[in-house]
């Protein structure tokens, strides 16, 4: 089954033209199944790139996927139309009382802020404590995972020397984990950030298990033990170009930027980069959805409790 997704939709024409099976809200209604209902807090600047990343590996599953983009009431997006928000975009208070099987919450460029500073805060609080309770699982992308870790466990993050960018290799700390079924023992996955959190301080939590870390970039996939909330410092839902557009509009701003790392042929930032992540995404996104999400959350989707 595919991802469903209204037809007017940028990432709808998107994947289509890329082969991937998504269907529209009028198809998918005559269909006697249940979808998974699966809600994205949608934090990114340039939020139909984010979109069409994010669904582009959500559609990869046999299973059926409804999906309800939410943005905050407290800050409007200033990179994205206000056309496209009010066709797609739901605020929390609308959709407050319903229950979801899972909730992406995205990254978002306001790392080197500490996390009261941000216009959002108190209502990403709420979004957060809500989920406890009315969502089965949360995947918490980079910086989301950053203010989960924070909320939820009083994890801190850290200010780095310099930007962590790159594309780097990490390895398996449990095979046998369901985020990590099919991975290979190595893998590759791109970090874009300013900030960090540290291995200790994830480690004095015992509800929390590191599934997976990196040498050059720290802890990558943290879970928790009923794998009801999982946190990615990293973002494998980036596309090939994303690093790259990044470092070209921090040299365009004149910003210190150093090339992103194990990304560019030959460290040539004039040659095609070279996507090493794609396999492992799909991967990830798809035990999120089968194992984290499909088989478990109940049937009934409103005796989701926490």
């Amino acid at each position: 089954m595919p991802i469903t997704i209204p037809s007017e939709l940028p990432a709808y024409k998107v994947l289509r033209d890329e082969n991937i099976f998504v269907m529209n809200n009028e198809r998918a209604n005559t269909q006697d199944i249940r979808p998974l209902k699966i809600a994205v807090l949608n934090l990114m600047p340039k939020k139909i790139q984010a979109e069409n990343q994010i669904l582009r590996y959500l559609s990869n599953t046999p299973l059926q996927v409804e999906i309800t983009l939410i943005q905050t009431k407290s800050y409007t997006s200033q990179n994205t139309s206000a056309e496209h928000l009010n066709k797609f975009y739901n605020y929390f208070d609308e959709v407050c009382n319903k229950k979801f099987d899972g909730l992406i919450i995205t990254g978002a460029p306001v790392e080197q802020m500490e996390f009261e500073e941000v216009t959002y805060w108190n209502e990403l609080k709420e979004i957060m404590e809500w989920s406890r309770s009315n969502v089965f699982s949360t995947l918490h992308i980079c910086w989301g995972a950053q203010a989960g870790l924070y909320y939820h466990y009083g994890i801190p993050k850290y200010q780095l020397e310099e930007k962590r960018f790159g594309v780097f290799l990490h390895k398996i700390n449990n095979e046998r984990a369901e985020l990590t079924r099919g991975l290979s023992d190595s893998f590759y996955a791109p970090h874009s950030r300013h900030t960090t959190v540290l291995k200790e301080d994830v480690m004095k939590v015992k509800e929390l298990e590191i599934l997976s870390e990196s040498d050059e970039a720290g802890v990558f996939m943290i879970g928790t033990k009923d794998n009801r909330k999982i946190f990615i410092t990293g973002h494998l839902e980036y596309d090939r170009d994303t690093l790259k557009d990044e470092y070209d509009r921090d040299k365009e701003k004149g910003l210190a930027i150093n090339i992103p790392r194990n990304y560019f042929t030959d460290d040539n930032p004039e040659l095609k980069p070279d996507m090493r992540w794609r396999g492992s995404a799909h991967i990830v996104f798809a035990n999120w959805l089968n194992y984290c999400v499909y088989q478990n959350t109940p049937f009934n989707i409103e005796d989701i409790k926490k």
